[in-house]
């Protein structure tokens, strides 16, 4: 059975951060509380890793690396973004980050987010997918 959502992680080698990021969602979603979410690297490097990203429409390529969640839609089988339920509202824990038209995150290299996405920021992100 297909899982009911996918976080897309959009990466590249070599890239400490993405690393990062791929080891949180990975000890997150080993707990049964996320059994309903798969994780899909895409190496925007690669080809079928930068159509990924070009179909997310949403993810500046200066922050990377950045995650969207997608929900199993029922009728058609694809999976779709999820919306962001609070579109261009600030956030204390997302700061940032928070991308505006769907639910995910991409790294702020500003001061204020110094370039991190937080296990807090991941799991409240998955959360709200819920």
């Amino acid at each position: 059975m297909p899982a009911e959502y996918q976080v897309h992680i959009f990466g590249k080698k070599g890239c400490d951060k993405c690393a990062v990021l791929n080891q949180r969602l990975d000890k997150i979603l080993a707990k049964d509380e996320w059994s309903g979410f798969e994780k899909i690297y895409n190496d925007v490097e690669t080809e079928s890793g930068m159509v990924a990203f070009a179909e997310a429409e949403c993810i500046n390529p200066q922050r990377i690396p950045a995650m969207m969640v997608m929900h199993l839609d029922s009728e058609s089988g694809d999976y779709l973004p999820v919306p962001n339920p609070f579109p261009g509202r600030r956030d204390e824990v997302f700061h940032n980050s928070k991308l505006y038209q769907h639910l995910g995150i991409q790294t702020d290299y500003t001061e204020t987010g110094r370039g991190i996405i937080s296990p807090k920021m991941i799991k409240m992100c998955l959360q709200q997918a819920k």
